[in-house]
C-alpha cells in the first residue's frame, strides 16, 4: 500500500488526520532510490501517519487543503535533484522535459523549489512547522555560490523561512526530530544531522567566515568551503556555525550509519511502483531506469572535487549485508515487470562495496590526504572478494538470469587489488554486457589535479589490462568533463588526441562542468584560484564552454 496522496487513501487506512506531510518536486515513486519515499516509509514504520504531496501547483492552495494540516510538520524536498540543475542545462538553457515527472513531461518543479514550496505552505498554514531535506537543501545549507545568479546566496534555511534542515541521508535525524516534536511540540536543536538558526552566537563549535565576509572578500570563499567540508565529519563531533546578517546558522555534526541501519531501512516494504495518481499521466522515466537496480552501499571516499556526494551521503562507505541485499533481489524477482535482469548492483561507486579504511572509523577522515588521491592510500584494504561474491550469489537466485553493473567502477581500485586481472576478468565475464563504464573525466595533468582524479598513466595501465582480459565486443565507455576549472582548449585538444589514440569507439558521454552548490570545483570556479590560492584559468562564457565540449565531438570550428 502506498503512502496516501488523497483523502480517500487516508480513509482507507482509517486515518482522519496526518502527523507529517511530505512535499516533493518529483512524481511519487515508492522506491528506495527516491529520498522522499525512504523518509516517508521510515516515519511510517515508526508509527507516524504520513502523507505525500507530489509536484503541487504552488499557485493554487487546493493541493494543500485535501490532506489538511499535519499534527507535527511539513517535510519539504525539491526532489532527487537540485531544482536548478534539473531545470537548466550546463549552457544555461531551460530544459523542456523532466525525467522525474510522468511521461518525461513538462517541468512541474519550480525553480528553487524548496523555497517556493516553503513559502507555499506558509501562505496556507502560517503557523506550520517546516523541515527541509533532500539534496537541494542539504547542499545549500550554508552560504553558497549560486551559478545561476552568479552570486553568493544565504543559507536556504533563512531564504525559505523554514525551521530546520535535516541534511544528508537523514532517516535517523528525521525520526529523532519527529519524536521530539511529538513529545515537546518544539523544534529540537541537538539532533545530529540537522541545521538550525539562532539569534545568539553558539558558545562552542567552529565558526566559519560569515556570509558578509565571503560576500565582500571573494578569496575567502575557498577557506570557508574547506573548513565546512572537512568539518562535516561524524568523528569531529563539533558544531559548525556561520553568521548571516544578525543570525547564526548552526550545523550539528552528521549522523553515522552502519550496516544494521541500512539493512533496517532497506527491509521496509516498498511498492516499487509509481503512485497511481502520478502514473495516470504516464510512466516516470527515472523509475524505468532504476526499477530493476539494487543499492548495495552508501557514501564514497573518491572525493572528486566536482562531486557533492561527500557532503551529502558522506565520505564513509557503509555497505549493506549480503543477506539483506539478496532478500531484496528475491522480492524483486516477484515483481510483474521483472524480466530476469538486475540492471545494476552497486552504489555511488560500485566497487567500493565491502571494504573501508578502519583508521577513519577511529579518528575520522584524514585532513591533508584523500583516500584515492593522488594515489590509493596504503591504509585502504582494497579487496573485491565480497563484491564479486555478491554479484555471483545474486546471479544464482532463482529467476535471475543476468546481473549487470550499471554504476561506475573506479579503475584505480581494480588495479590496486592484489588480484586485479582476475577481478576484472570476473566482472567482464558476466556483469558487463558490452561497454564498461569508467570515469577518467580528463587526461591533462593540471585538470586532473584540480579534479582530484588519477593521473593519465593509471588510465593507460587499466586500458592495457582491460584489453588483455576482455571478451569479444567489449569496450570502454568513458565519462569526460569539458570546461572544468583549469581546462582550456589546449587541454581539450590533448584529451581529444588521447581518445583517438587509445580508445577504440567514439566517446559520447561528455558533459560541460556545471558549478552546482557545495563542491570544491565550484569554489575554484567562483574564485578562479585553486585550493592553495594560485590563479587558474576558468572558462565562464557559455560560448567558450560549448567550444570546449565541441572539441571532443569534432565540430568544424575546432578542427
Amino acid at each position: 500500500m502506498f503512502l496516501p496522496m488523497t483523502e480517500k487513501e487516508m480513509k482507507k487506512r482509517g486515518w482522519k488526520e496526518l502527523d507529517v506531510i511530505l512535499i516533493t518536486g518529483d512524481a511519487y515513486v515508492d522506491h528506495p532510490s527516491f529520498g522522499i519515499s525512504i523518509i516517508g516509509r521510515v516515519l511510517e514504520n515508526a508509527g507516524f501517519k504520513v502523507g505525500i504531496i507530489s509536484q503541487p501547483d504552488w499557485k493554487k492552495e487546493d493541493a494543500l487543503l485535501e490532506l489538511g494540516k499535519p499534527n507535527l510538520f511539513f517535510g519539504i524536498s525539491a526532489g532527487n535533484v537540485d531544482s536548478m540543475v534539473s531545470n537548466y542545462t550546463a549552457s544555461g538553457k531551460k530544459r523542456k522535459t523532466d525525467v522525474y515527472s510522468p511521461k518525461y513531461g513538462t517541468i512541474k518543479r519550480p525553480d528553487r523549489a524548496t523555497i517556493v514550496y516553503s513559502n507555499y505552505v506558509k501562505s496556507v498554514y502560517k503557523d506550520s512547522k517546516i523541515i527541509l531535506g533532500g539534496i537541494e537543501a542539504s547542499l545549500r545549507r550554508f552560504a553558497h555560490y549560486d551559478w545561476w545568479q552568479n552570486k553568493i546566496r544565504k543559507s536556504i534555511l533563512l531564504d525559505s523561512k523554514a525551521d530546520l534542515i535535516c541534511y544528508g541521508m537523514s532517516e535517523k535525524s528525521i525520526l529523532k526530530v519527529a519524536e521530539e516534536i511529538r513529545r515537546t511540540g518544539e523544534i529540537p536543536r541537538n539532533v545530529p544531522g540537522t541545521l538550525f538558526w539562532d539569534s545568539k552566537k553558539p558558545e562552542e563549535g567552529t565558526e566559519l567566515p560569515s556570509y558578509e565576509t565571503i560576500l565582500s572578500e571573494k578569496e575567502k570563499y575557498l577557506a570557508f568551503f574547506d573548513v565546512f567540508y572537512k568539518g562535516t565529519d561524524p568523528f569531529v563531533k563539533k558544531r559548525l556555525f556561520q553568521k548571516q546578517d544578525n543570525r547564526y546558522v548552526v550545523q550539528n555534526p552528521p549522523e553515522l550509519y552502519n550496516t544494521e541501519d541500512l539493512d533496517s531501512i532497506y527491509s521496509i516494504g516498498f511498492e516499487k511502483k509509481v503512485h497511481p495518481d502520478c502514473l495516470k499521466y504516464g510512466e516516470v522515466k527515472a523509475f524505468e531506469t532504476i526499477k530493476n537496480s539494487i543499492t548495495t552501499h552508501r557514501g564514497c571516499y573518491g572525493e572528486c572535487n566536482f562531486c557533492s556526494i561527500g557532503l551529502h551521503q558522506g565520505r564513509y562507505v557503509v555497505s549493506r549485508s549480503k543477506e539483506n541485499i539478496m532478500n531484496e533481489v528475491e522480492a524483486l524477482t516477484k515483481k510483474s515487470y521483472f524480466r530476469g535482469t538486475v540492471s545494476d548492483l552497486g552504489g555511488p561507486t560500485a566497487n567500493m562495496y565491502g571494504y573501508e579504511c578502519s583508521k577513519k572509523f577511529d579518528t575520522g577522515a584524514c585532513k591533508e590526504k584523500k583516500c584515492l588521491f593522488p594515489d590509493v592510500c596504503k591504509n585502504l584494504p582494497v579487496n573485491h572478494s565480497k563484491y564479486l561474491d555478491l554479484l555471483e550469489s545474486v546471479n544464482r537466485i532463482k529467476g535471475v538470469n543476468n546481473v549487470f553493473i550499471g554504476s561506475g567502477l573506479r579503475y584505480d581500485l581494480i588495479l590496486k587489488d592484489a588480484n586485479a586481472g582476475n577481478v576484472l576478468k570476473r566482472i567482464l565475464k558476466k556483469h558487463i554486457s558490452g561497454k564498461m563504464k569508467i570515469a577518467p573525466e580528463h587526461v591533462n595533468r593540471t585538470v586532473l589535479t584540480l579534479m582530484s582524479k588519477p593521473e593519465e598513466k593509471i588510465l593507460l595501465d587499466f586500458i592495457r589490462l582491460f584489453r588483455m582480459v576482455r571478451n569479444r565486443n567489449q569496450f570502454l565507455a568513458c565519462y569526460f568533463i569539458a570546461a572544468h576549472p583549469g581546462s582550456d582548449l589546449n587541454a581539450m585538444n590533448e584529451l581529444r588526441d588521447f581518445i583517438k589514440k587509445y580508445l577504440e569507439i567514439p566517446q559520447n558521454q561528455i558533459q560541460i562542468f556545471t558549478p552546482s552548490p557545495s563542491t570544491y570545483s565550484t569554489a575554484m570556479y567562483y574564485v578562479e584560484r585553486d585550493m592553495k590560492g594560485k590563479d587558474i584559468f576558468v572558462e565562464k562564457s557559455f560560448k567558450g564552454r560549448e567550444k570546449q565540449k565541441n572539441v571532443l565531438i569534432n565540430k568544424k570550428e575546432n578542427r
